[in-house]
């Protein structure tokens, strides 16, 4: 959604606009193809994604890039006062975030009470080998 907010938003802007606008750069590695990368310009790579093998260790890493994206959706709304069209999906797309935190603090829960949980282990006397 937010490539296709920005593709809209550039379709018809010309080299010599986007050069003013700073994005002069950006535009002779990537034209007005949405290309991912943060707002510093730093590439998205597979290092963004932390993955420790621990349901614990990675819900919580899931929790807290979900409130990261949700900050960044704020913090572009912020500077798209002037823009519905901007922020309307973009407020959308914030709201989805609260609710992938919410769900994900309910698989941690549960992974957390199955941990508490006391193991039972049961000796079969009728099994047989």
């Amino acid at each position: 959604m937010v490539g296709t907010i920005v593709h809209q938003l550039t379709a018809n802007v010309s080299p010599e606009e986007m050069k003013k606008a700073g994005l002069g750069a950006y535009y002779t590695d990537h034209g007005l193809g949405v290309y991912p990368q943060s707002a510093g310009g730093i590439p998205f790579d597979a290092t963004a994604l932390a993955v420790k093998g621990d349901p614990i260790a990675d819900l919580q890493e899931d929790l807290a890039a979900e409130q990261k994206a949700r900050a960044t959706y704020e913090k572009i709304i912020n500077l798209c006062k002037d823009e519905p069209d901007v922020i309307d999906p973009i407020r959308f797309l914030r709201e989805r975030e609260v609710v992938h935190f919410q769900r994900f603090g309910e698989a941690l829960r549960g992974v957390q009470e199955r941990l508490a949980e006391k193991k039972f282990y049961m000796n079969n006397s009728n099994y047989t080998m």
